[in-house]
């Protein structure tokens, strides 16, 4: 029989836990979740829903890399996330699956009780969390659990097309699926790597204050205090 492993030692797990970031004292407030709202250790209320929820625009857009990045919200705080912000990504024109060009899009998050102007007005109901595609004949309302199309009685005989998006296998059936298989995933590193750059650059144009053109292939902006935001400095120990 294989001995037991010795525990690790509290203050060893929580220097595990840190990882890369600045070292700080331990302190209760930071959990079970509330960690997410420190920069060091996540990226607030965006960081931690934007994939989330941007996942439903960037996987029917066909999204891919913004060109061009902006948020607003209360006035920085060099620890912590806002109580609310928003954010606007600018997509160029691209190629989609099927060879067909897609048109540029722009992509807005709202939260903290911030709402889309659309619902602000009066003009779409105001809903729970999900995503408002706004179209030119249109708006469609969907979250993971439904849909719902405006102006509602324009669009009461609507008959909805049939599915054409296979259904996930589930989230450990994918990953179990992809080990066996060698396919990819529907949440692969390269889909999911993209999404999660766009999330980010929305903290950083929040927390340097300023607009900034973003290259992808070089990962560059055109604000200086964004690049620094772009990559951190890891704690001794943790460098790569």
């Amino acid at each position: 029989m294989r001995r037991p492993r010795p525990p690790i030692p509290p203050h060893l797990r929580y220097n595990l836990w840190l990882g890369p970031a600045a070292y700080r004292p331990y302190h209760p407030t930071y959990l079970p979740a509330n960690w997410r709202r420190w920069w060091d250790f996540g990226g607030g209320t965006l960081g931690d829903m934007g994939c989330h929820l941007i996942d439903l625009a960037f996987w029917a857009l066909e999204l891919r890399h913004p060109t061009r990045v902006a948020a607003e919200g209360p006035p920085v705080h060099p620890q912590t996330a806002p109580l609310w912000m928003r954010a606007r990504w600018d997509f160029p024109a691209r190629r989609g699956g099927t060879g067909r060009l897609l048109d540029p899009v722009d992509l807005h998050w709202h939260d903290g009780g911030k709402l889309p102007p659309q619902m602000e007005s009066g003009e779409i109901p105001p809903r729970g969390m999900g995503v408002l595609f706004v179209g030119q004949e249109g708006s469609l309302f969907a979250d993971y659990g439904g849909w719902q199309l405006y102006p509602e009685e324009k669009f009461a005989d609507f008959t909805p097309p049939d599915p054409w998006i296979p259904d996930s296998l589930g989230h450990y059936e994918e990953w179990v699926h992809a080990c066996k298989t060698r396919q990819a995933s529907s949440c692969n590193f390269d889909y999911a790597g993209a999404l999660t750059e766009t999330v980010l650059l929305g903290n950083v144009a929040y927390r340097c204050g300023s607009a900034f053109e973003w290259d992808a292939a070089r990962l560059r902006a055109s604000d200086a205090g964004a690049q620094q935001l772009v990559r951190r400095e890891y704690r001794e120990g943790w460098e790569i």
